[in-house]
């Protein structure tokens, strides 16, 4: 028999060859003893099996404290009882509640989609899709675009790698929702771009000049401009062909493929800051595009599946750090000693990569183990540099660096996706997936913006350069990684089930409805109170 005992009208029951009996500042006598509030638990200890209430009392063991709690606490005097002085002999300490810096516990379902139709309707104002002429009136005939004329200027640009992260978060958060206004607005922007790029590419064919936005989704001259683009476009032509997006979708694949500066092996390079430089950030602009071009082409899957898994690999072997469980966000070919800071977007963007090509990948492929092995020493690593206040540092391994919103927002939608998918254990990773979502949450303003994200950065050889990068919500790479996020905590929440108890959050697969604040798991995975 286990350990306790629990108070009644007749006496106290107890349980086992020693016991405790709890009694609060106050109880009610009559037909039986209850607890008024979970406060100030007394503790009377080594109490023999089966003594009556009387018997206690003349115990020479037990204290005189716990005989006038036995008695309902009649002696003691009223402002005694209540004088709201907290100890250990009047407080159940453990259950103090801590002053968390962002909240902490509960979440649902309805939370999570306020915040990301929030944060959906700030995006949505600020994105239009109209072509103003050099006098700034509305260009409504796209076969006769005017030279000197433009995309209307939002706060964000709608062809740039950023809001090709934002479209496959929409799309994502579409289907985890049932809400097609999400789609809605990618669609309508792909449609407009592919309805507008034959009149710009015309006016660039014949003044050598265009539109800066347009210049950047016609001619691409950098991962950047096409990687996370085509990627989108062939997520969401390859789910409605009525997009008629084939046009974009070859141009940016062809300089993926061919256009792209790439080292001996094919990995993805650039010759900034120095010759043969590989950014970690190129594993998302490039990978996951050849990866879905599989999808997009599935009479060819085989050959783009083996050249995503090679480049993964490749990227990998040069980027990874073992012992810090993290990746450097730079290599420079021949360079005997690499720098190696790991910034968090970058350690982002390698994660996201990792769970793009798990999604594609065969079940079969010879490269799978490796990039599941892969993604799971990446978020125990990660999970073992999560702040206090659920944010990850903008210099991940360095806890005096800032903490930065979309690297946060993109490790959360991994881990949850990497939960959902069966790849990681929902039991040790859910609540990390969940504080860090609670994180992110904070960052969203009433107006929708994404806050503490940090701006475009290129790679240094010097901490302080990534130490005092900016942060503000005018950076666009904060608002596809909060949405994605949210949409994958979302399904989480939706397939676990996640309680505090004994004051810490907890995830289980069993939904869990005893009220206690306290409780064990039986066997069937039900929560049964401590008493």
């Amino acid at each position: 028999m286990r350990e306790g005992s629990r108070l009644t009208a007749q006496g106290p029951e107890i349980q086992g060859a020693s016991a405790r009996i709890y009694a609060p500042r106050g109880f009610l006598m009559g037909k039986g003893l209850h607890i008024l509030e979970n406060k100030g638990i007394f503790a009377i200890q080594t109490i023999k099996k089966h003594l009556t209430l009387s018997r206690i009392m003349r115990n020479n063991r037990i204290s005189s404290i716990a005989c006038m709690l036995a008695l309902g606490l009649a002696c003691v005097p009223a402002h005694a009882q209540n004088n709201g002085e907290i100890n250990d002999m009047t407080t159940p300490l453990h259950l103090l509640k801590p002053e968390y810096k962002v909240p902490y516990g509960e979440l649902t379902v309805e939370e999570v989609k306020a915040s990301i139709d929030r944060v959906f309707a700030y995006i949505e104002s600020s994105t239009p899709v109209k072509v103003l002429d050099k006098d700034g009136k509305e260009v409504k005939n796209y076969k006769k675009i005017p030279h000197g004329a433009t995309l209307d200027r939002g706060a964000f640009r709608i062809g740039s790698y950023e809001w090709g992260v934002t479209y496959q978060a929409l799309l994502s958060a579409a289907e985890a929702t049932g809400d097609k206004k999400y789609k809605e607005y990618v669609d309508r922007r792909f449609k407009f771009l592919a309805e507008v790029a034959p009149g710009f590419r015309k006016l660039y064919d014949e003044y050598k000049d265009t539109d800066a936005q347009m210049e950047q989704i016609l001619h691409p001259k950098a991962l950047d401009d096409a990687g996370a683009m085509c990627c989108a476009m062939m997520k969401a032509g390859a789910a409605d062909k009525s997009l008629k997006l084939d046009d974009m979708i070859e141009n940016y694949f062809e300089f993926i493929e061919h256009g792209q500066y790439r080292l001996a092996d094919g990995t993805f390079a650039r010759h900034r800051p120095q010759h043969n430089t590989i950014w970690l950030d190129d594993m998302f602009m490039g990978i996951p595009s050849i990866a879905y071009r599989g999808v997009y082409k599935p009479e060819e899957s085989k050959k783009y599946f083996d050249e995503a898994a090679k480049i993964f690999r490749q990227f990998v072997e040069r980027m990874y750090v073992p012992e810090k469980g993290l990746y450097r966000h730079g290599y420079v070919e021949g360079l005997h000693e690499q720098p190696t800071y790991h910034w968090a977007r970058a350690n982002g963007w390698a994660i996201l990569t990792n769970c793009e090509l798990l999604d594609v990948l065969p079940e079969n492929h010879p490269e799978r183990a490796f990039a599941l092995e892969q993604l799971r020493k990446h978020v125990k690593g990660l999970a073992s540099y999560q702040s206090s206040e659920g944010f990850w540092h903008q210099l991940v391994d360095k806890n005096d660096s800032y903490l930065e919103t979309s690297a946060t927002a993109i490790y959360v939608y991994c881990i949850a996706h990497a939960i959902n998918k069966g790849w990681i254990d929902g039991i040790t990773y859910g609540p990390v997936a969940q504080l860090g979502w609670h994180a992110v949450n904070t960052k969203i303003t009433d107006k929708g913006q994404v806050d503490g994200t940090c701006v475009g950065t290129g790679m240094a050889f010097d901490p302080a350069f990534y130490y005092y990068r900016p942060a503000n919500y005018q950076a666009a790479h904060g608002y596809g990684p909060v949405i994605w996020a949210g949409a994958e905590m979302i399904r989480l929440l939706n397939s676990w089930y996640p309680r505090t108890n004994d004051s810490g959050l907890h995830y289980y697969k069993v939904k869990q409805t005893n009220p206690s604040p306290l409780f064990y798991l039986t066997e069937d995975g039900k929560g049964e109170a401590v008493e």
